[in-house]
């Protein structure tokens, strides 16, 4: 008798479809990932868009005078966001000691991530005691949704 080597066809579809498993699974987790790092830089980068702005117009008693493209040039920052939305800063129409920095683009579940994440100096978080997170916005489905956050005194 001659023995044959070689695989047999159910042990390559075994093969193909453990490899199908853990690729859904590298993918769910790359997507994990990346949708982490978007956040993360938004947090980032709102922090820094903060700081900017208390040092640029610290020294006045209102941020009355806030222009995005000159806050934006003076902090050598992009006002583009990683949602392809854009970062805007405007006075609070009620208080011009305070300022609004708005996410614009946002799905819902990063609008809703972002409104329910502690932006622990902010008004709305200073005000609450640390109850609420400091964060509006309305989180709807197919919709480019918004977040603000509100800082100053």
């Amino acid at each position: 008798m001659i023995q044959e080597s070689g695989r047999s066809m159910i042990e390559m579809l075994g093969v193909l479809a453990i490899m199908g498993v853990i690729t859904v699974g590298a993918v769910a987790m790359i997507s994990t990932a990346m949708r982490t790092q978007k956040r993360s830089t938004v947090t980032d980068d709102v922090l820094s868009i903060v700081t900017g702005v208390r040092s640029l117009l610290g020294e006045y008693d209102d941020f009355s005078n806030i222009n995005n493209d000159t806050i934006f040039g003076a902090i050598g920052q992009s006002n583009a966001n990683p949602y392809g939305g854009k970062y805007e800063v405007t006075v609070d129409p009620m208080n011009s000691r305070q300022f609004i920095v708005s996410i614009n683009g946002l799905t819902k579940a990063d609008c809703e991530a972002l409104t329910t994440k502690a932006w622990s100096d902010s008004i709305g978080y200073i005000n609450s005691n640390g109850k609420q997170s400091g964060a509006t916005g309305k989180c709807k489905e197919d919709v480019k949704n918004v977040v603000s956050i509100t800082y100053g005194e």
